[in-house]
C-alpha cells in the first residue's frame, strides 16, 4: 500500500534518483532531448559520493584529466584541475560547476529522500513517493544512486559502550573535525582507510590502525597538475577521450598496457618494468603485463613486487610482514596513495593485525584486541559500503504484480546489461550490478549508460512504445556472462565487495563486469538487433 498522501502526483518523463555525476548528466541529457525530468536526492547538495565522503585525505584514484566529463568540449577546455589526482573539495566544486554551468539546479530537489516507487499497471509508469507525502508519476524511473552510496555500518558488539567520538569515512561530518593531539583508532585499510591513515598520521598524537585484511597500495605521486601535460591533453581532448574509451577500464591511454606476458621476459626485465610503472604511479602497475589479471602465476609476480616494496619501506620487519597481503593483487580494489606504508615508520603510528589479535570488545575508553586494551579518544570506521545493491534494497521498489526488488534479488542482483531488471519495466539503473563501473573510470561508464538510456527513451517514443522490459531469459544469460568473464580472471580468488563478501548475510554473487569496450559494443548490438532481450510494450 502507498502511504497516505495529500498532494497530487506530479507527472514527469524521467524521475532521476541521485544528484551525483550520474544524476546530473542524466538530467542534462534528458533536457537536451526534450524530455521533462526531475532529480531528487536526500543530500543537501549535489555531488553524490563527493558530497558525502569528506574524510581526511579523500581523493580520486584516477587522474583528474580523465576523471571528468567529456560530453562538452567547452566544459573540458575551460575547467582547470589543480592536482594530478583531485581531492574531495575540488571534486565537489566541479560537480557544483557542472550543475550551474548547465542550469541544472531548477530540476533538482535536494533534502528529498525517496521512500519507494511502485510500477502502475494502469498508466504503465512509476508512482514514486517520499515519507512526507510528495509523489510523482514518472514514465521512467532512473536510479542514479551509485555503486558506493550506502555506508557499511558493521555491527560490532558493544561499540555503543565506547564513549569517545565515532566517525565513519562514508558519513563524515560536514563541520570541521579536529583530531589533532588525540589518540585515534582506525578500523579498516581499504581505499578510504588508506587515505585517512596517511593523512591523520601527521596530525594526531597516537594513531592505532586496526587492520582486518592487508591491502595493496601503489603510489599516486600526486602533486600540482603538470601544465605541459594539461596543454597536450586539451589540444586533442576528443581524441584523448576516444583512446581512453578503447581501454579496458575506460582510462589510461597515456600509459597503455604492455601486451607481453610476465612470463615471457627475464626476471631482470620484469623487475625493471614493474619499477618503471611504480615510479609513474597509479593503476598502471596492473598493466605492466597482459596477463596479470588472468594468470595467477603472473599475478603473484606483481604481488611479490609490491610486497618487496612494503618490506623495503617499512622499518619494522614484523609490521612489514603484517602489511603484506596474501591474496592476488587487484582481487580487491587496488589502493592508490602516497606515503601509506611509510606512515608506519612514524613513532606515533601502530598497526594491530586483527587476524592475529581479533577485537574482543569495546570499553568506555577504547577497545580490546587479543587481550590488550587500547585507549582511544576517537574511533574512525573505514569499513566501506554495502556496494552496488545496498541503496536499492533499502527502498520499497515494486515491479509488475507488486514484485518487491528484495524478493527478486533474494539470491543476488540478477539483471540485464547492468541497466534493467525483468519484471520492472521502464526502470533503469546507472553504475549498478552487471555493468562495468567498478572496473571503469566511473564517469566514462556513466556517460555511456546515460547516453544509452536517453537514446532508448527517445527511440521508444518515436516508435510509440510505452514500456521496455528485460526478459527473464536475457537477464539469466547476462548474469551467466558476467560470472563467466570473472571466472577467467583472479577476481574470484578472494573475498571482496565485488562479491558482497563484506556484508554479513549478503548473497555471494560477482556483481561488476570486467571490460568496458566489449560492454559498449554489446549494448550497441542489442539496439541494432531491435532491442534483443527486451519486450517492448
Amino acid at each position: 500500500m502507498l502511504p497516505v498522501i495529500n498532494t497530487e502526483a506530479q507527472p514527469v518523463d524521467l524521475l532521476i534518483v541521485g544528484a551525483g555525476f550520474g544524476g546530473l548528466y542524466m538530467l542534462h541529457r534528458a533536457r537536451q532531448q526534450g524530455l521533462s525530468a526531475l532529480v531528487i536526492d536526500a543530500a543537501g547538495g549535489v555531488g553524490g559520493t563527493w558530497y558525502h565522503n569528506r574524510y581526511p585525505g579523500a581523493r580520486v584514484d584516477i587522474q583528474s584529466l580523465e576523471y571528468s566529463f567529456g560530453f562538452d568540449e567547452a566544459l573540458q577546455q575551460d575547467w582547470h584541475w589543480t592536482e594530478r589526482y583531485a581531492g574531495q573539495p575540488e571534486l565537489l566544486r566541479y560537480a557544483n560547476h557542472v550543475a550551474d554551468r548547465f542550469g541544472l539546479r531548477s530540476g533538482i530537489l535536494l533534502d528529498t529522500r525517496l521512500t519507494g516507487a511502485h510500477f502502475d499497471e494502469a498508466t504503465q509508469g512509476w508512482m514514486a513517493f517520499t515519507a512526507d507525502g510528495r509523489r510523482w508519476q514518472a514514465r521512467f524511473l532512473v536510479m542514479a544512486t551509485g555503486p558506493l552510496s550506502t555506508p557499511n555500518q558493521p555491527d560490532f558488539p558493544g561499540l555503543s559502550d565506547f564513549k569517545g567520538q565515532v566517525l565513519h569515512t562514508a558519513a563524515w561530518p560536514h563541520q570541521p573535525v579536529d583530531l589533532a593531539g588525540l589518540r585515534v583508532g582506525v578500523i579498516g585499510t581499504g581505499s578510504s582507510g588508506v587515505q585517512t591513515i596517511t593523512t591523520l598520521a601527521g596530525e594526531v598524537a597516537q594513531l592505532t590502525v586496526f587492520q582486518r585484511t592487508a591491502s595493496y597500495a601503489v603510489p599516486a605521486h600526486n602533486g600540482p597538475l603538470d601544465a605541459a601535460l594539461e596543454a597536450q591533453v586539451k589540444a586533442d581532448y576528443p581524441g584523448f577521450r576516444e583512446r581512453n574509451r578503447r581501454m579496458m577500464g575506460g582510462f589510461g591511454s597515456m600509459l597503455p598496457p604492455n601486451r607481453a606476458s610476465a612470463l615471457s621476459v627475464t626476471p631482470e626485465e620484469r623487475q625493471a618494468i614493474f619499477e618503471e610503472r611504480w615510479q609513474i604511479g597509479g593503476f598502471g602497475l596492473l598493466g605492466s603485463f597482459s596477463d596479470l589479471i588472468v594468470n595467477p602465476v603472473a599475478n603473484e609476480m606483481a604481488a611479490e613486487f609490491v610486497r618487496g616494496k612494503i618490506r623495503s619501506i617499512v622499518h619494522d620487519p614484523a609490521t612489514a610482514a603484517a602489511l603484506c597481503p596474501s591474496h592476488p593483487i587487484g582481487c580487491k580494489r587496488l589502493c592508490v596513495d602516497t606515503g601509506y606504508y611509510a606512515s608506519f615508520n612514524r613513532p606515533n603510528v601502530r598497526l594491530v593485525d586483527l587476524q592475529a589479535a581479533p577485537i574482543e570488545g569495546f570499553t568506555a575508553t577504547g577497545l580490546v584486541t587479543g587481550g590488550e586494551a587500547h585507549t582511544l579518544d576517537a574511533l574512525v570506521l573505514a569499513t566501506g559500503f554495502d556496494a552496488m545493491t545496498g541503496t536499492l534494497l533499502r527502498l520499497d521498489l515494486r515491479g509488475r504484480g507488486g514484485l518487491r526488488l528484495q524478493d527478486k534479488w533474494e539470491a543476488g542482483p540478477i539483471n540485464y546489461l547492468g541497466l534493467t531488471v525483468a519484471g520492472f519495466p521502464n526502470l533503469f539503473n546507472i553504475s549498478g550490478p552487471g555493468a562495468t563501473a567498478a572496473f571503469t573510470n566511473v564517469i566514462v561508464a556513466i556517460e555511456h549508460q546515460v547516453q544509452w538510456i536517453a537514446d532508448t527513451v527517445s527511440d521508444l517514443a518515436a516508435r510509440g512504445v510505452r514500456t521496455i522490459e528485460a526478459t527473464p531469459e536475457a537477464e539469466a544469460d547476462w548474469v551467466a556472462h558476467v560470472n563467466a568473464v570473472a571466472a577467467r580472471t583472479i577476481y574470484l580468488n578472494c573475498n571482496s565487495w565485488y562479491l558482497g563478501a563484506n556484508i554479513p548475510g549478503k548473497p555471494r554473487m560477482f556483481m561488476p563486469l570486467f571490460g568496458f569496450p566489449a560492454y559498449v559494443a554489446r549494448c550497441a548490438e542489442v539496439v541494432q538487433q531491435g532491442y534483443a532481450g527486451f519486450v517492448l510494450g
